[in-house]
């Protein structure tokens, strides 16, 4: 029996994005066509292409509409909680992918390498986290930790934690990282003062702490860089 193939013209409004991906490949597609795939349908009125293309100009860029909340997404009309969830689950899968190409061991030679592996895990949240990198003799990362997770302005760091698990990584040196939500990059004073209380602990367990970075969206702060250690 001769197969029937039907011209993209033949397929509703909502499928032709699919269409295109299996005929011309992901990358043919624009930002609008792909969300559209993960919405599945639009409206009696409104295509989920022009669905997507709409939600799209008011969020300005993917990177925006990463950050959206589930009731933010949902004030759009056409979208309810199970495609809100589903452009959510989406975004988080791309930004754990942007994380997870950082996973083999690096060497870190600069501030800027800490701050590339951990803007992404860090850059965009609305509250501030903490984190810790453990590093080898030869300056490459065991492992990452979160150390303390808190509110908009600040979160409380455990000393005696950090070295429990630098010693349990075989650490011979550290870098702290926290984030800054409101974009300001300046270290406070508490940040001044808990990377000299880590500093003076490692001195006695031989355990080196080699930087401390402040992260925000697009840019760092390096206490190395700016001569505070």
């Amino acid at each position: 029996m001769e197969e029937t193939h039907f011209p993209i013209t033949n397929w509703s409004e909502d499928d032709r994005p699919r269409e295109k991906l299996m005929l011309k490949g992901k990358s043919a597609l624009s930002d609008a066509e792909l969300i559209a795939i993960l919405i599945g349908s639009g409206s009696r009125n409104e295509s989920a292409v022009d669905l997507s293309k709409r939600i799209l100009k008011n969020a300005e860029n993917l990177n925006a509409l990463g950050k959206m909340s589930l009731s933010q997404l949902m004030n759009f009309k056409g979208i309810g909680e199970a495609k809100a969830i589903t452009i959510i689950a989406a975004m988080e899968l791309g930004r754990r992918r942007r994380a997870e190409d950082t996973v083999e061991l690096m060497k870190i030679t600069s501030s800027k390498l800490v701050f590339e592996l951990m803007v992404p895990i860090i850059g965009e949240l609305a509250h501030e986290e903490f984190w810790v990198l453990f590093l080898n003799n030869s300056n490459k990362v065991i492992s990452k930790s979160q150390l303390s997770k808190g509110g908009i302005t600040g979160t409380i760091v455990d000393v005696r934690l950090v070295f429990k698990l630098a010693l349990e990584n075989g650490a011979t040196g550290l870098i702290l990282c926290h984030n800054h939500p409101s974009g300001n990059l300046s270290p406070s004073e508490a940040d001044k003062q808990v990377t000299k209380r880590i500093k003076l602990a490692g001195e006695s367990l031989d355990v080196k702490v080699l930087d401390h970075l402040i992260i925000t969206e697009t840019k760092y702060y390096s206490f190395v860089d700016e001569g505070i250690f």
